[in-house]
């Protein structure tokens, strides 16, 4: 069983999504296959179609964040610390040919949000800055073409 690496931010946010999941949502979609019974032939009700989707969906859903958070390595990014870029660092760097600033911190696949700043540890972005200290120069190769980034700091926040 493989290990997913996520800060402690990532494991409550799953564990709330999750509590979300079964104190409300659940409930709400017993509610409408219910209502959706009432209305006779199930063969043609949309609704009923509609609320058995959303159950699959829910019920997929929480399997999938329940087998991770009992596969969950969460690790205290205030324990870390250091010159070099790992899991949980936040990394100030500058694109060489824009002269674009940009801050990214590296989480676990969950936690990512880029319009946040948060890559996953999997993304190319990350994968290219892990090891490297402030200073170093790295060749990115992204989907939007490749992209040479100068790390300018490596802080643990």
């Amino acid at each position: 069983m493989n290990k997913v690496p996520m800060t402690a931010e990532g494991r409550d946010a799953l564990d709330e999504e999750l509590k979300f999941l079964k104190t409300t949502e659940r409930p709400a979609i017993i509610a409408a296959i219910a209502e959706a019974r009432a209305h006779g032939d199930l063969s043609e009700n949309a609704e009923y179609h509609a609320a058995k989707e959303r159950q699959g969906f829910v019920e997929a859903r929480v399997k999938d964040i329940e087998s991770k958070l009992a596969r969950a390595q969460v690790i205290d990014v205030r324990e870390l610390g250091g010159n070099t870029v790992k899991f949980g660092a936040t990394v100030k760097v500058i694109d060489e040919d824009t002269e674009e600033e940009a801050v990214y911190k590296i989480v676990g696949e969950d936690e990512a949000e880029v319009s946040k700043g948060k890559v996953s540890v999997t993304s190319p972005i990350a994968r290219a800055l892990i090891g490297k200290e402030s200073g170093d120069v790295v060749e990115v190769i992204a989907p939007g073409g490749a992209r040479s980034l100068e790390v300018l700091a490596v802080e643990w926040v």
